[in-house]
């Protein structure tokens, strides 16, 4: 009986901690997608924002009943741009080139923060300090960088989108 018990946490335990990293960070470095100048990115990330709107935050989540951080940015590059990008965070932040400073961001670079000592968070820039992204409160949002929290929380950027 207690082996069965111990058993039955370890499973537990182990399904936990692969759900936890899916919003977490690991390497995998690409190439960034060229983009039409005739593609509205823009435009497509607030229709993205209109569809997905208040979806509940679900870890390992990724559909309208439930999505995590990098399963939104995984779905929207698929869906909206047919681009292929990691699924987790840690990937995700391996792709791209690197962009040092905010005041560079451009609609559809990827926006990244240190949440905890190990969380790691993802969003996509839209314009003017806002970022589209899963809130672990309010579900698919819109936020700002410079709001305090997200400020001091801020890791880095990255661009996967570039125009032809």
């Amino acid at each position: 009986m207690t082996m069965y018990y111990v058993s039955k946490k370890v499973i537990f335990t182990s399904i936990i901690m692969l759900l936890i990293s899916a919003c977490t960070s690991n390497s995998l470095n690409i190439q960034s997608h060229k983009v039409s100048p005739k593609t509205n990115v823009k435009q497509r990330l607030f229709n993205q924002h209109s569809e997905w709107k208040s979806v509940k935050y679900q870890l390992g989540g990724l559909s309208k009943s439930g999505i995590d951080c990098s399963g939104f940015v995984y779905r929207t590059f698929t869906d909206k741009f047919n681009i292929k990008l990691p699924r987790t965070t840690k990937q995700q932040a391996l792709m791209g080139t690197s962009i040092s400073d905010q005041t560079k961001l451009q609609v559809g670079d990827l926006v990244f923060f240190k949440t905890g000592i190990y969380q790691r968070h993802v969003g996509i820039y839209l314009e003017n300090k806002k970022f589209l992204h899963v809130s672990t409160s309010k579900g698919v949002t819109i936020s700002r960088l410079d709001n305090p929290y997200w400020k001091s929380k801020y890791w880095k950027s990255t661009r996967v989108l570039s125009p032809r």
